[in-house]
């Protein structure tokens, strides 16, 4: 099934950062975010275990849990296990993540792709987001540099065990679509040559944005649009550079994306539009996207958010931004 029935409309929140992504944030900060998301008007909230290794989960329960349920959407992710065991959250081996949540809860993760661990994952995320139901559930992270060349042996651990328990569950009507959260195209590929289990969506982070959108544009999204598979674009401002921040894929920005930044900031401010919109209009435009969720940490964002994804963006500019080689040739691009 298309999700786009689900989806309140094409902008959500994108939870990671109250998992204390990057830094400590106060709870009353983090409670305030999810108030003025709501108050913007916006219904789509996504979260997962790994995020500050249920803290953000814990953290959105709250923040919704005076709220009717009937009347917001809630995804969740699947593949990590939260333990009551403890560790030193900033020794986590997390690859390109490593660090990311440093400041969050030092209860233990283990990856696990299985049958069992995907339901008590549902469980344990039920009781944390204080909720009786999830609407979508992704798999998450099957693809992390962390697992080397065995992350096919990740993937299949997950075909087998996950997509068929999530497939189930659909099927069965307790919870309304599935798919993959990852931020590689490679495993969403794979799963669009399958003939079952067959997921409703995907959930990409960071592979299609201004910053990097090439691969996604080759065969994914094109297949994805075949086969009414929607797709999710998580973190459209490249984990926070596009829009002012300092880090890209998780880490500190190189200097050659903060100069390929300067460049697309140049010509926004050129054509009077913030590069936000810039940033957020792009990631929708392609045909197979049917909602972008950035994360947030100040209540500000949130309406920036907003203005921005309503923001009037000329022609010209887009026009400009592939004479200069920003964005590809067969990228889709807003339309009046």
């Amino acid at each position: 099934m298309s999700i786009t029935s689900l989806l309140p409309s094409r902008l959500g929140f994108g939870t990671a950062p109250l998992g204390n992504m990057f830094r400590a944030i106060p709870d009353d900060e983090a409670a305030a975010t999810v108030d003025a998301a709501w108050d913007q008007g916006i219904r789509y909230f996504d979260t997962a275990p790994f995020y500050g290794a249920g803290l953000s989960e814990i953290r959105l329960g709250e923040a919704l849990a005076g709220r009717p349920r009937d009347a917001f959407v809630l995804s969740t992710k699947v593949g990590r296990v939260i333990l009551d065991e403890t560790e030193d959250p900033a020794a986590r081996d997390l690859g390109e993540k490593g660090g990311l949540f440093e400041h969050g809860r030092p209860n233990k993760m283990i990856n696990d792709y299985s049958a069992d661990a995907t339901l008590r994952s549902i469980e344990d995320s039920l009781r944390r987001l204080r909720t009786d139901r999830l609407d979508i559930v992704w798999v998450h992270d099957v693809a992390q540099d962390f697992y080397g060349d065995d992350w096919l042996a990740a993937y299949e651990s997950a075909r087998t065990g996950a997509f068929r328990v999530l497939q189930r569950l659909r099927d069965e009507g307790v919870i309304k679509a599935w798919g993959l959260g990852v931020n590689r195209v490679e495993p969403l590929e794979l799963t669009l040559d399958l003939d079952e289990p067959k997921p409703d969506a995907f959930l990409l982070a960071g592979r299609y944005t201004l910053l990097d959108h090439d691969r996604a544009l080759q065969r994914l999204l094109p297949a994805a649009e075949a086969q009414s598979v929607d797709v999710v674009v998580g973190g459209p401002y490249s984990s926070g550079v596009l829009a002012g921040g300092e880090h890209f894929e998780y880490q500190k920005a190189p200097a050659e994306v903060l100069a390929k930044v300067d460049r697309i900031k140049a010509l926004a401010e050129r054509y009077g539009i913030p590069i936000k919109a810039a940033a957020l209009q792009f990631s929708l435009a392609h045909p197979a996207t049917v909602a972008a969720i950035p994360g947030a940490t100040r209540p500000s964002r949130i309406a920036e958010d907003v203005a921005a994804l309503d923001a009037d963006v000329p022609a010209a500019f887009w026009t400009a931004l592939r004479e200069e080689g920003l964005i590809a040739e067969n990228a889709p691009v807003p339309t009046a």
